[in-house]
């Protein structure tokens, strides 16, 4: 499948690149044109505008219940303070989602590997409707692709149930079996995860799109940063939530969990129980069914290619909206 070799290759790349020590991986390409969805009339098809920034918003009150009855008035956009015109709403929620599905596969979640093959499977089942598509992948020292981009629900099933928890003295690269150059390798790649899986996969997706992680945020090894990881998420336009899984005798980076959710429009779930873990998947589902779309011009025109902060603020205060913190504007110099 030429898909999986390039991205087998990618990984190769990716790891002998940490083992040699050379310089970090080159920037994403130009972030493809934000997709926009038409009006209605025109049957809801998703088409692309680089003028058009679009916003998928969930809002939750103060018990954290999804308020799902909001009209256009009551929000209010700024980019860099700026205030900005809202040109497109819509509570449709039918719009196809692109799901990826990251199991941390290291030693520490031996734990409870049980439990999120179980529920996480559950969840690609419930969460996936017609239209919609998921991959799996898992990382731990190295980053596997178990199932491609699919709206198979028994290959995504068996995807999940193949995750494996890294043995301490083995290891794979890609799939490739064995340490590269006799050098073992170690670690938990989850930033790479978070990078390969928007630069090399949902990149060339569009509508809405998700990262869901299983993991304690713990990374150890990773060749990109943390700002990367979140980067390649923004020039995507992908959400990223975080279900924190830990073992009490490893922890959990709270902090990094929380940066790449809080920066990309997503959550952070403590799920340290099967239940738990269950129930946060099923929070996860909702919210991802639940969104408001708002789409806007910015009055900002320049194809300067740098980041745009944008802020969204609800007329009710009482009210809390989760959505991405900002946007990269297209780049003049090279041909966006």
């Amino acid at each position: 499948m030429p898909s999986l070799d390039k991205f087998v290759t990618r990984c190769v790349v990716l790891t002998v690149a940490l083992l040699l020590g050379v310089p970090a991986l080159p920037q994403p390409p130009r972030p493809p044109a934000p997709p926009v969805q038409q009006p209605q009339q025109q049957g809801g098809v998703i088409k692309t505008d680089v003028a058009l920034v679009n916003l998928f918003a969930t809002v939750r009150d103060k018990n954290k219940r999804i308020v799902g009855d909001l009209k256009q008035e009551d929000f209010h956009i700024s980019e860099d303070n700026q205030d900005q015109k809202i040109s497109f709403f819509s509570k449709e929620v039918s719009l196809p989602i692109t799901l990826a599905l990251l199991l941390d596969t290291s030693g520490s979640e031996q734990f409870m590997i049980g439990a999120i093959q179980e529920t996480g499977s559950s969840f690609l089942s419930r969460v996936l409707r017609k239209g919609d598509e998921a991959l799996v992948m898992s990382f731990d020292s190295d980053v596997d692709l178990l199932s491609d981009f699919t709206d198979d629900r028994k290959q995504l099933d068996r995807a999940v149930r193949r995750a494996r928890i890294n043995i301490p003295g083995g290891g794979s690269i890609a799939g490739n079996p064995g340490p590269v150059g006799g050098q073992q390798v170690t670690g938990t790649a989850l930033y790479d995860a978070v990078y390969l899986a928007c630069h090399e996969k949902l990149n060339t997706e569009a509508g809405r799109k998700a990262i869901v992680i299983v993991t304690d945020a713990q990374d150890e090894g990773s060749k990109v940063r943390i700002e990367e990881a979140i980067e390649a998420a923004q020039r995507t336009n992908t959400v990223i939530h975080v279900l924190l899984v830990w073992d009490p005798r490893f922890g959990a980076n709270n902090g990094a969990a929380k940066k790449m959710a809080e920066e990309t429009g997503g959550r952070v779930i403590s799920a340290n129980s099967e239940k738990k873990l269950a129930q946060a998947f099923d929070e996860i589902s909702e919210e991802l069914r639940s969104q408001y779309t708002l789409g806007y011009y910015p009055s900002n025109t320049a194809k300067d290619g740098k980041f745009r902060k944008i802020h969204v603020d609800i007329s009710n205060h009482d009210l809390k909206v989760l959505t991405r913190k900002g946007y990269y504007a297209p780049n003049a110099a090279e041909g966006n």
